[in-house]
């Protein structure tokens, strides 16, 4: 049996929500260039079908991902530097997918997100999290630097002070601790996370799905922009959004005070 993880794929029809599942519990679902093409297909794939309305991605065996295979990095120290390139060019690839994808795509992290399995948890809209979970940028430990936007992500969200002893020092932070800095959404028992990323999905599902996928656009637009080009792009948004199907039914389902039932995805 090999060893290599698997990227499955199911569909939840009854609430349009992706189950994205990394399946390699020999090597902690550690992941390379195939998979990096499987997932970047399967998000593109997702996000171009408009009877979906959020994604999940998890990792079997009670563990999210342990990132690169040490084995696989080591044998490609014998091979071409521009082998190398184009590895990380896939890597880059699959994470600005998921950052381009319009509908919200959520992590459930059970006992550890480490190296690049850690750049890929943060690269989605929101985590879901075991207390039990650990989040390590363990790259420094073997002699290597962060990928997959690790840095980019962490500093972010925490103190550059937190960021270099995590990526410095390869320490490792609780779920715990994350939750307590905003980068956890939700924190469950153990072996909760998936049903907690589901809620969320469910939850994401239930709103709006042109105006989420505008708002995911926006949050991506800021560390580019200034306020002035993020008060021009906000202004767009929400006068195309006042017209549109959504804020008709929004609205009057708020002065009707029942629930909206929003229609489907259009593009």
């Amino acid at each position: 049996m090999s060893s290599a993880t698997i990227v499955r794929s199911e569909t939840r029809v009854e609430d349009g929500i992706r189950i994205l599942t990394l399946d390699g519990p020999e090597t902690r679902n550690s992941i390379g260039p195939a998979q990096y093409d499987a997932l970047r297909a399967a998000i593109v794939d997702a996000g171009a079908d408009v009877s979906l309305r959020a994604i999940v991605l998890h990792g079997v065996g009670g563990f999210f991902s342990s990132g690169g295979n040490v084995h696989a990095l080591t044998e490609s120290r014998a091979k071409p530097r521009s082998e190398a390139f184009r590895n990380t060019d896939l890597l880059g690839g699959l994470i600005l997918a998921i950052r381009a994808c319009p509908i919200p795509v959520i992590a459930a992290v059970e006992g550890g997100a480490a190296g690049l399995g850690l750049a890929l948890a943060l690269s989605c809209d929101m985590i879901a999290a075991s207390a039990e979970a650990k989040f390590t940028a363990a790259y420094v430990r073997i002699g290597l630097t962060p990928d997959g936007g690790t840095t980019y992500f962490l500093r972010e969200a925490l103190p550059r002070q937190l960021v270099s002893e995590m990526c410095m020092l390869g320490r490792t932070l609780s779920a715990e601790r994350l939750y307590a800095a905003g980068v956890v959404n939700v924190l469950t028992a153990e072996g909760g996370a998936q049903a907690a990323a589901l809620e969320l999905a469910s939850a994401c599902a239930g709103g709006a799905p042109e105006a989420i996928a505008v708002i995911k656009h926006e949050i991506e637009a800021v560390p580019a922009n200034s306020l002035a080009s993020q008060l021009e792009l906000e202004a767009h948004g929400i006068n195309t959004a006042r017209f549109g199907e959504e804020a008709g039914e929004g609205l009057q389902a708020f002065l009707e005070k029942r629930r909206p039932r929003f229609p489907g995805r259009t593009d």
